[in-house]
C-alpha cells in the first residue's frame, strides 16, 4: 500500500493525515479494506492539481497562440532541429540563461518560443 500520509502532507492536508494517522492506531484492519478508495482519491487530486496547475500557467504565460514543436515546419525554416528541441528540454532555465531567437520575418521565432514555452510549461507543470 501506498505511504497514504506522506501523499496527504505532499498534497497540504495535513488535518486528513493526521485524522488517517489516527484512524490507523484505532483500526489498521478495517482501513487497509478501505484503502483503495483513499488511494484513488489521491491519485485522483494529485493529477487534477496537476492539470489546474498547467491551465493556470499557460493563462499566465499570454501565450498569443497555442503553438506546439509538432505543429512547427523545420524543413520550410532554416533553423537548426536538434537545437531547438534541446531547447525544448528546459534545461537552459536551470541556470538562469536566456534565449534569444534572430531571424528575418515569417522564420517562425515566434511559433519557437511559443513552442519552447509551451513544452516547458508541460514538462515542469
Amino acid at each position: 500500500m501506498r505511504d497514504v500520509i506522506a501523499e496527504l502532507k505532499a498534497l497540504r492536508l495535513h488535518g486528513m493525515a493526521g485524522t488517517w494517522a489516527d484512524l490507523m492506531e484505532q483500526n489498521a484492519a478495517e482501513l487497509e479494506r478501505s484503502g483503495w478508495l483513499v488511494e484513488q482519491m489521491l491519485r485522483a487530486e494529485t493529477t487534477e492539481r496537476a492539470t489546474r496547475s498547467v491551465t493556470h500557467q499557460m493563462n499566465a504565460a499570454k501565450f498569443p497562440v497555442h503553438r506546439d514543436l509538432a505543429g512547427f515546419d523545420f524543413e520550410v525554416s532554416p533553423v537548426d532541429r536538434k537545437l531547438v528541441l534541446q531547447l525544448a528540454e528546459m534545461a537552459f532555465t536551470d541556470e538562469a540563461h536566456n534565449v534569444v531567437l534572430v531571424g528575418g520575418p515569417g522564420t517562425g521565432k515566434s511559433h519557437l518560443a511559443t513552442a519552447i514555452g509551451v513544452a516547458g510549461i508541460t514538462q515542469h507543470g
